[in-house]
């Protein structure tokens, strides 16, 4: 998870292949550090730092209300996705030999 985050916020871009990654690696066993790193990568989408590869790549839109429309869609999946994490943190056991990888 980590070097997947480092590379997209180091590239400013998420692939679809590195975000199906990173669903998977959610889906299975994580540590801190993983979260850690997760919750910076959407930090860093929502700050528009890095952007997501689109999961279907669909023909040039032509009006600015299709794509204010996308904007707000995205925002909503990004804010349901760090609530998502937030409310798995605040489930995880406290570890306190786990440190925090990139800090948040």
């Amino acid at each position: 998870m980590k070097e997947i985050v480092q590379q997209a916020l180091n590239t400013g871009y998420l692939s679809v292949a590195a975000q199906n990654q990173i669903r998977l690696l959610l889906q299975s066993d994580y540590d801190s550090e993983d979260l850690d790193a997760y919750i910076i990568l959407q930090r860093a989408v929502v700050a528009g730092d890095v952007k997501q590869e689109p999961r279907s790549q669909k023909a040039s839109r032509s009006t600015t209300a299709k794509d204010a429309a996308s904007n707000i869609k995205l925002a909503y999946q990004v804010a349901a996705e760090i609530a998502c994490v937030a409310a798995m943190a605040l489930t995880m056991p406290k570890n306190t030999k786990d440190s925090s990888y990139l800090g948040a």
